[in-house]
């Protein structure tokens, strides 16, 4: 997989006040992460990088950042990012702040705060007990059960000098704020205090036993919906079929059993084929790995005619194997499941297919109680629901990459006398994009460019990228104007013809588990086309047209910009309708920007990047520079305008007159 992009935006801003001190200036760090377990990694790496950064940049506080506070704010990261990625599994929030106070002695502090989008339950303890309010105004809370929450934040509380938890409409932070040492003495905390804090650190991270006296009796007609809900929306919306099974495995231990596994079968690998062992979890942390070898030695099979319920599996488990120490007479490690237990193996179905098998295990009884069996039961259908969804999610989006792979050109063209940048970033969304692109040459020593975004996504999206872009080259190099290539391609997109091809879509929607239109969607298309002429005394003629896409700017090398063509109607709207071009001269140190609507219509709240000609002034500052970096500059102004990720497909054509 592929390394998670971080998008950060520092910024110096005005200070507020809080009751009681005076704080200097904030500077900021922050960055999105997807739901995903690359989270983790990805801000431990966004939190040293931005300490490195304030560093560099001289900030009075850095004089302060020790080896130790590093160290302590990554693993503080880790901890919130990893609890927000288990339990809630959708786009995790990261800002760091460096917060300066003045006065008689100066101080600062470190911030960390981390946001997911689904508050699914509040954390235990509703009493006060920290030292005092966080930013948003919630105050500390008491430490929740680790055998429910594990150790992660008794790690954060043990590191922070305060901690706290924010509820608001669809969103849950929790912040952590770190001390930064003395600036004009740097040093550690005295040694005693060192001491009890790295002492303490480690009593946390160490491995651990953490048995649990459950009571089963909890799982009442109010306690058992209870969880059922929780687990569906903990399960709901997540991607992946691997961290289903992570999510499901913390679900059920050690709330329902003392450990469990689960296996996945492989989709379409046929009955032969070996289920896989996706996820093992055990209660107590130093049991996970010997549970693991155990269980690798033979995949669990349930007979053909098992339905849903539970199956009691024997344990202990069958013989070992004929090298093992136990064959030969030798004492046998104790066991990971624990040879007095009890074990109850279900499968995961979905849509009458078996996706799986969880089995779960209890320590030091002859059997599960029906009651909690049947919770566990009821639990593994939401699972196979979960799995199954995840898996219509991963076929779709492998539709979507090979349909996107053969819809855009391997290669563009060179075009002398110009130097061009592109960038193309679909959304993260599984579904193949709208936007395409291409640059190729014509007969007559012309060079031409194209900037599409059809309506929609998906399959019915493809197909018209996939007949627009050929039959683009095909009427350019017929040797038809600009505004004729629009026209003649306006009457392809009006034509019946295309309905056998919409009608090839609507196939690939449903193989890839997608909702059937009706085949009366339309098939309009935003459409920048335009061509190139080298001129004999450098430069080049260009000739553009624009039907209902953004306008093309032109920035000059004094900084001036402005638009490079008329607005038009969009093409597949209006049969009866002559498109026109405007023609200028594109001279040495020239540029013109072509963007898709995924970059005008960038949104940050109400408000969205071109409003008041936003794109405008971003481009003007832009004088000077190469292709490359000048699509590099607006690529980052797009995605610094806003903290959540682009949700439509960005894409955009710098062309730069050498």
């Amino acid at each position: 997989m592929a390394p998670i992009p971080l998008q950060r935006d520092t910024a110096q801003r005005p200070g507020t006040v809080r009751a009681g001190a005076a704080h200097g200036p904030r500077l900021a760090s922050r960055t999105s992460l997807p739901g995903i377990p690359l989270a983790p990694s990805a801000a431990r790496r966004f939190v040293r990088a931005a300490l490195a950064e304030w560093t560099g940049l001289g900030v009075p506080a850095a004089v302060g950042f020790s080896d130790r506070l590093a160290d302590d704010a990554v693993t503080v990261t880790n901890e919130l990012v990893t609890n927000a990625v288990v339990h809630a599994g959708t786009t995790v929030d990261l800002v760091l702040r460096l917060e300066e106070e003045g006065g008689d002695e100066p101080s600062a502090a470190l911030v960390l705060e981390v946001t997911d989008h689904h508050p699914a339950r509040p954390v235990s303890g509703d009493e006060p007990s920290g030292p005092g309010p966080e930013p948003g105004g919630a105050v500390a809370g008491e430490l929740p059960d680790p055998a429910e929450y594990g150790r992660g934040l008794q790690l954060v509380a043990t590191l922070a000098d305060a901690w706290g938890i924010t509820y608001r409409t669809g969103l849950k932070t929790v912040w952590a704020r770190l001390p930064v040492d003395d600036w004009s003495t740097p040093a550690t905390p005295p040694d005693g205090e060192a001491l009890r804090r790295g002492l303490r650190a480690a009593e946390i991270l160490a491995p651990a036993a953490r048995r649990t006296e459950r009571d089963d009796a909890v799982w009442d007609s109010r306690g058992a919906p209870a969880f059922l809900a929780e687990a569906s929306d903990l399960l709901a919306g997540q991607l992946d079929e691997d961290l289903v099974a992570a999510i499901a495995g913390q679900l059920l231990v050690p709330r329902l059993a003392d450990w469990c596994a689960i296996w996945l079968e492989t989709e379409g690998g046929g009955p032969a084929a070996e289920p896989r062992l996706a996820r093992v979890w055990h209660s107590d942390e130093t049991g996970t790995e010997p549970l693991r070898t155990a269980l690798e030695r033979e995949p669990l099979r349930l007979p053909a005619g098992v339905g849903s319920g539970p199956v009691p599996v024997p344990v202990p488990w069958p013989a070992q194997p004929a090298d093992h120490p136990e064959a030969a007479g030798e004492a046998p490690p104790p066991h990971p499941g624990g040879r007095d237990g009890a074990a109850l193996a279900f499968r995961i179905t979905a849509g009458g297919r078996a996706l799986g098998t969880v089995l779960v295990g209890r320590e030091g009884v002859t059997q599960v109680p029906e009651t909690v069996a049947s919770l566990i039961e009821d639990f593994v259908r939401r699972l196979g629901l979960a799995v199954g969804a995840a898996r219509a999610y991963t076929r779709q989006a492998t539709i979507s990459r090979i349909l996107q792979r053969g819809l855009l050109p391997s290669k563009v063209a060179d075009i002398p006398g110009v130097t061009s940048a592109l960038v193309y970033e679909p959304s993260d969304d599984g579904v193949v994009g709208g936007d395409f692109y291409d640059i190729f040459p014509c007969p007559g020593d012309r060079w031409c460019f194209v900037l599409g975004d059809v309506q929609g996504s998906g399959p019915e999206a493809a197909v018209v990228t996939g007949l627009a872009r050929p039959w683009l080259r095909l009427l350019s190099r017929e040797g038809f104007g600009v505004g004729e290539v629009l026209d003649r391609l306006n009457r392809l997109l009006l034509d019946d013809a295309m309905e056998a091809a919409e009608a090839a879509a609507l196939m690939v929607a449903a193989a890839g588990g997608q909702q059937l239109h009706d085949g009366t969607q339309s098939r309009f298309l935003s459409l920048l086309y335009g061509e190139v002429v080298p001129l004999p005394d450098g430069g080049v003629r260009c000739t553009v047209a624009s039907a209902g896409h953004p306008l093309p700017l032109l920035l000059r090398p004094d900084s001036s910009v402005r638009p490079a063509a008329e607005p038009q109607v969009l093409l597949g709207v209006v049969e009866d309708v002559a498109y026109e071009s405007q023609v200028f001269d594109l001279a040495p140190g020239d540029t013109l920007l072509c963007v898709t609507d995924g970059v005008t219509e960038r949104r940050s709240g109400p408000l969205m990047f071109d409003d008041g000609d936003g794109l405008a002034r971003v481009l003007a500052g832009c004088a000077g520079l190469p292709a490359e970096a000048t699509a590099e500059r607006i690529r980052r102004a797009v995605h610094e305008f806003a903290e959540q990720p682009p949700d439509d497909d960005v894409a955009l054509l710098v062309l730069h007159a050498d």
